[in-house]
C-alpha cells in the first residue's frame, strides 16, 4: 500500500516559499486578466498559457486546453524537449 501524501510537508518545503507564492500569484493574475477579456470562464476546462514559459511575465498569454498545456515532451533527464512549447 502506498504511503499517504503529506500535503503539509509539501507546502512547507515548496509551495509555501515566498518565491513560489509570488509565481502562483502571477499565474492567478494571468487567469483574471484573461477572464476580464472574456477569453476564459470558470469551469471551461481551459488554461492560460505563458508562451515565454515564465509565470511572472503576463504580457504574452494564450489560451490552451488543460491537456495541451499540462503535458510536454521530455528528455531522459526530465528537461523539456522544446522549451518554448
Amino acid at each position: 500500500m502506498a504511503q499517504k501524501r503529506n500535503y503539509r510537508k509539501e507546502y512547507d518545503n515548496y509551495q509555501g516559499k515566498p518565491s513560489q507564492i509570488k509565481r502562483r500569484g502571477s499565474r492567478n493574475k494571468a487567469r483574471k486578466i484573461a477572464e476580464k477579456q472574456g477569453r476564459v470562464r470558470k469551469g471551461d476546462g481551459k488554461d492560460v498559457h505563458h508562451t515565454t514559459g515564465n509565470p511572472m511575465d503576463n504580457t504574452s498569454l494564450t489560451i490552451k486546453s488543460r491537456s495541451k498545456n499540462r503535458s510536454f515532451a521530455r528528455t531522459k533527464s526530465g528537461a523539456k524537449k522544446n522549451p518554448k512549447g
